[in-house]
């Protein structure tokens, strides 16, 4: 511990210490959860019991359960009872299989208010699981900032005073790693949360999890970055939550079958090997890859979602950031033996404003939504702005998604005259305007500004600029690209019917880990009808969902492929994969699984959650309708970038002749057919998903999936019984 670490480390005094006994994990599990009290400063263990395994199997299944057991409808996103649970799963830290190092956060969300759910890699979750928990309940608010340590190994949990550290993740994550840590080499026994200085001011705050790379010598950040969890994270007071763990090995989840894990792993290791230089290159870039990709197809976001496409995109292209920036011969994987190492980051990056200016700093990125939302959704396409602002969000605690979407909103307004210096105190937000988009950032850290207002996040925008500013509403809510008060994230989706679907159909908001199916629908045309689009849309939601409950990366599933996935049955499915996971559940759970096993799993969670937004306000069909621009064009200037494209479906799809008629017209009659192809869409959707046609899960359903507990049928009975579905048979 350095001389900083040790005048901060006495500067802390102990609220609680709590001891436990220590048992090995058993075939993926601990059996147990880790409740923190911050008004109480209590400190206890809850069983998990056998049934609640069965019905939400980890990660994302047990957050939203304890959250739902937590509050009630009427709790909002800042009250005490509010909770955040960060939850892994069986699979979670296995190193013989790549990607096993996710966890789940879930929290009421202060931008939807519902719950929201975000998947993030780094070793606190792995760590969190080997100390001998399953997952972490925190609820309450501290009177002031807290750290809470969990050390694994001397199996005790202590709640501290933490009056002096940073808060800004970069510095605080470097001051605790060496505080915790015996020595240098014992840094990569530390893992921590945390957020930054913006996410005390705004609604899109999010939470960093840690990583100590050896190989540059500095803590490392990975996002949990929708819905805003960080806000709620700095509202209860926590500065940040650490856990120390020595002695990760191969067999500390006590696998039942360990041969199975290491052969599907295997299997896996050579397709990296193999193919991903002729695929993804995710060794050199990361999802970063797709950048031009997207551009090619017409589906990168470009000025605030306006076009698909732009001249300046080979500014910012993945080979210039390989080629310039990203470090390159690192194997950058956020949790052992990850061997698709597509954690990439930018090593000694100048800073050219805010506080840090002047200093050099690693920047963990860019990921493609970070280069697509902060740049191209921006009109930034300047790699060095690019980067300052995933620094600033980082380590201020900013979603990235978000933040891009949020500012293109504001820079679409202040283009059209909707808002203007006056407004924005004097902040020129013209497009492309890097160093406007930073200061928004720095803004929102310091609590001031036209900052605070964006940060609120375009629901909110929208109605501060009708109310305040006289903008016509209809307009911005059809330009306005948020859906149930989340940010959309950054691939446009106008020509993808499937995918308009994918997002507006998710529970949590718009958000592509849900189901991303742009080229199955547009480029390979794999879903001609709707009720292949529907089936889609029922499978890939479901799938990934499970991900999200074993604690494992979907990347691993799709972005490094077999060699000859294209001969299979279902290339999109990726069924050797598929294959791999049965056995790699089997492997330490014990229990064999086939496919439809893994759906029926992920469906209780993903229907529980569907009845869980219902319960707080949202779940309707009404709450599922999109902002029009996701589905076709609202302004001249987007209808004449695709003018050939949509004349000729005018022709074709509604037989009108677009040859006599105005771009207003022909808008304006697109629009007609876009929405009713999306709304027939809608139905076979909710169909095939076991839903009434205004989205409620039929009591049919619930007990299908074992979930018909009598509180979730109280939620839906009287929707049921006004849509004419409760059964005779119920009462």
């Amino acid at each position: 511990m350095n001389s900083e670490s040790q005048l901060l480390a006495s500067q802390h005094q102990l609220l609680t210490e709590y001891r436990y006994k220590h048992n090995p994990i058993y075939r993926g599990y601990n059996n147990r959860l880790l409740y923190i009290d911050l008004d109480s400063m209590t400190v206890k263990e809850k069983q998990i019991t056998p049934e609640i395994k069965e019905k939400f199997t980890g990660g994302r299944g047990f957050g939203l359960y304890y959250l739902w057991q937590a509050v009630t409808p009427q709790t909002k996103w800042n009250d005490p009872e509010n909770e955040i649970v960060i939850a892994h799963g069986p699979l979670s830290g296995i190193t013989q299989y790549p990607g096993a190092g996710k966890s789940l956060v879930c929290a009421l969300s202060p931008l939807t208010h519902l719950p929201i759910d975000s998947n993030v890699g780094g070793y606190f979750g792995p760590f969190l699981k080997f100390s001998g928990f399953d997952a972490l309940e925190l609820q309450g608010k501290a009177d002031n900032d807290v750290i809470i340590f969990i050390d694994g190994n001397e199996h005790e949990i202590r709640i501290e005073t933490a009056p002096s550290e940073a808060i800004d993740s970069h510095i605080l994550v470097e001051q605790l790693s060496d505080m915790y840590a015996n020595n240098d080499d014992d840094k990569s026994s530390i893992a921590i949360v945390c957020s930054g200085t913006a996410a005390e001011n705004c609604n899109i705050g999010m939470l960093n999890f840690s990583f100590w790379d050896k190989r540059r010598g500095c803590a490392r950040l990975k996002q949990a970055g929708r819905g805003g969890i960080g806000r709620v994270f700095r509202d209860k007071h926590i500065k940040a939550i650490v856990c120390r763990y020595r002695g990760v090995n191969g067999d500390i989840n006590n696998p039942a079958e360990k041969r199975l894990i290491n052969t599907a792993g295997i299997r896996l290791h050579k397709e990296v090997a193999n193919s991903d230089h002729l695929q993804n290159n995710m060794r050199k870039i990361g999802t970063a890859n797709i950048i031009e990709v997207m551009d090619q197809y017409d589906l990168l976001p470009c000025y605030n979602y306006q076009f698909g496409s732009d001249p300046q995109t080979e500014k910012i292209t993945s080979q210039v950031f390989i080629d310039n920036y990203v470090t390159q011969g690192v194997p950058d994987g956020c949790w052992y033996g990850c061997s698709l190492s597509c954690a990439k980051a930018v090593n000694n990056f100048l800073l050219r404003t805010g506080p840090y200016k002047g200093q050099r700093v690693c920047v963990d990125g860019p990921e493609y939504e970070n280069a697509a939302g902060l740049g191209a959704n921006t009109g930034t396409f300047d790699p060095d702005w690019i980067l300052e602002a995933n620094f600033y969000c980082d380590t201020y605690g900013l979603d990235t998604i978000s933040m891009g979407t949020m500012t293109a909103f504001a820079m679409e307004c202040f283009d059209r005259g909707i808002i203007t210096l006056e407004h924005t105190g004097g902040l020129d937000l013209s497009w492309g305007n890097g160093e406007s988009l930073c200061e928004l950032m720095h803004q929102m850290s310091r609590g001031e500004g036209f900052g605070i207002i964006v940060g609120r996040g375009v629901r909110e925008m929208k109605k501060i600029f009708v109310e305040e500013y006289g903008a016509d509403k209809n307009f911005l809510e059809d330009i306005g690209m948020e859906q149930k008060g989340l940010e959309y994230s950054e691939y446009l989706m106008k020509e993808s019917l499937a995918q308009q679907g994918g997002y507006a159909l998710c529970n949590k908001g718009p958000q592509h880990d849900e189901a991303w199916l742009i080229f199955m629908d547009i480029v390979n045309n794999q879903m001609p009808t709707f009720e292949d689009k529907a089936e889609a849309l029922y499978y890939f939601p479901l799938f990934r969902t499970w991900f999200g409950l074993l604690g494992m990366c979907k990347l691993p599933w799709n972005d490094i492929t077999p060699a000859d996935n294209k001969y299979s049955d279902d290339p999109a499915k990726v069924p050797g994969h598929v294959r791999n996971y049965c056995q790699v559940f089997e492997g330490v759970t014990g229990k064999s699984i086939a496919e439809n096993d893994i759906l029926k799993m992920s469906d209780r969670v993903y229907t529980f959650q569907r009845v869980f937004i219902l319960r707080m306000g949202s779940g309707q069909r009404c709450h599922d309708k999109p902002p029009y621009r996701s589905l076709g064009p609202v302004t001249k200037e987007e209808y004449l970038s695709r003018e050939n494209r949509y004349d000729k479906q005018l022709k074709e799809k509604t037989g009108i002749d677009p040859v006599a008629k105005s771009v207003e017209e022909k808008i304006a009659i697109l629009r007609i057919w876009r929405e009713q192809q999306f709304e027939t869409l809608v139905d076979a959707v909710y169909k095939r998903r076991g839903w009434t046609p205004n989205g409620i899960p039929k009591l049919q359903k619930l007990e299908e999936l074992g979930i018909d507990f009598p509180e979730v049928v109280a939620v839906v009975k009287p929707y049921l019984q006004a849509e004419g579905f409760w059964p005779d048979y119920a009462e």
